[in-house]
């Protein structure tokens, strides 16, 4: 009998946790639509989304000293312990921006400057914001880029692929933590730790956007000397960045003010609504998670959870449900980067048509209430990638731990009918 993954929550449950989210089944227009981009930018969590609001309302500063400011002040000091939670990290320290995408590029900036060797390695999957730094600055600095292929039956980067290109000369290795095209989650402890053993004094940059909502991230226990999440993406809202800098990376000289500490990563007011927001999607997860111990605890014990509703999504997309075949069963399609071992995947398929391109394929599903990405070989955020798994272009389905079933099952059939077109 064929292996089953994941565990879904129980009816009762996912209708609450529904109930906590905007747009699940209707947009803004009220027109019914299965929101399978969330990869994209998540559904969003109405506590997150009303804490931003009721925090930005106020006008006082969070670095004055009247009773409001002090107000708005420890829900920023509340939300940077959060965002510790995180990261689950002490020792290092955290950096905010506008996007994630700015603030890895600033990463790879400082990093490459401040560091020694003869070659940088990235993967082939990368997010533009690390690649194309990691090739600006590695040409600036005279250095070799290396650039690990990727496993197209898997649509990961294999361990071993990784580790064949760092030597005692590489300056700086930047893997992401799982792919925003295939959903293949990395095995960074390993990669890390090997890559240490080959040069201590490597620096390791890891994009964790995509895999945040999803997983747990630990950065400072395996030894990762930055990492990024988006929040727009993990629940929460547009217009924020976060990333962890270990301690032997936050106090390398960076843009700050003179008179900041060396290692404050945080420049100008800060955007107490921002913070508040997090904070809101911290305490989102903790309910999920089991009662008792550390607000760590709760936090993984709740990642947890949403993980393995996902993965029962994930095996029911691609298996089938009891009214209807999944898309590894159904005609007309491929499903594209399919590692059979559904542990290393987070709720990402990509998959072609035979019948139209990824353009006119998003159209149609459209038409039909399921929106979805178009990854198309045109685009400076999907050409390489795809290249490398010889497509012109995939569908990325996304859905979230808030989906059900019976959304699978409305899902593939709507799959089926446009592949009959």
């Amino acid at each position: 009998m064929k292996k089953r993954y994941g565990s879904l929550f129980s009816e009762e449950e996912l209708a609450e946790l529904r109930q906590q989210f905007a747009y699940v089944a209707r947009d803004r227009n009220d027109k019914p639509r299965l929101f399978f981009d969330n990869a994209g930018g998540s559904l969003r969590l109405l506590a997150a989304e009303k804490a931003f609001y009721e925090t930005d309302l106020t006008p006082d500063a969070s670095e004055h000293s009247n009773c409001l400011a002090l107000d708005l002040a420890e829900r920023e000091n509340r939300a940077r312990e959060d965002i510790r939670t995180i990261f689950n990290c002490r020792d290092g320290a955290i950096a905010t921006g506008y996007t994630a995408s700015q603030l890895m590029m600033e990463a790879v900036r400082v990093l490459s400057e401040y560091s020694s060797g003869t070659n940088c390695v990235t993967s082939i999957l990368e997010h533009p914001s690390s690649f194309d730094a990691m090739t600006i600055y590695a040409e600036k600095h005279g250095r070799e880029l290396r650039v690990a292929r990727a496993n197209p039956q898997t649509g990961g980067i294999d361990t071993d692929t990784v580790l064949s290109l760092v030597d005692k000369n590489t300056a700086i290795l930047s893997i992401m933590t799982a792919s925003n095209i295939s959903g293949h989650i990395m095995d960074l402890q390993t990669i890390a730790c090997e890559a240490r053993r080959i040069n201590p004094d490597i620096y390791i940059i890891s994009d964790a956007v995509q895999h945040a909502p999803h997983g747990v991230l630990n950065p400072e226990t395996i030894g990762i000397d930055a990492m990024n999440i988006a929040p727009y993406k993990f629940f929460g809202c547009r217009g924020f960045g976060l990333m962890y800098l270990s301690a032997r990376a936050k106090s390398l000289p960076h843009h700050k003010l003179l008179g900041r500490a060396a290692d404050d990563w945080e420049i100008g007011s800060p955007a107490t609504g921002q913070f508040a927001a997090v904070s809101a999607v911290v305490d989102y997860v903790c309910s999920l998670g089991k009662k008792g111990g550390s607000r760590r605890d709760l936090f993984v014990s709740g990642m947890e959870r949403i993980a393995e509703h996902e993965r029962a999504l994930l095996d029911l997309m691609l298996e089938g449900t009891d009214a209807a075949d999944g898309l590894r069963h159904m005609q007309g399609i491929t499903v594209k980067m399919d590692d059979p071992d559904l542990m290393q995947r987070d709720l990402i398929i990509g998959i072609e048509f035979d019948n139209m391109d990824v353009k006119r394929a998003t159209v149609e599903l459209e038409k039909r209430n399921v929106v979805a990405f178009e990854r198309a070989a045109d685009s400076i955020y999907s050409g390489r990638m795809l290249r490398e798994f010889d497509s012109e272009g995939v569908i990325r389905f996304s859905p979230l731990h808030v989906n059900s079933p019976e959304e699978i099952t409305q899902f593939l059939r709507v799959v089926a009918e446009v592949a009959d077109l």
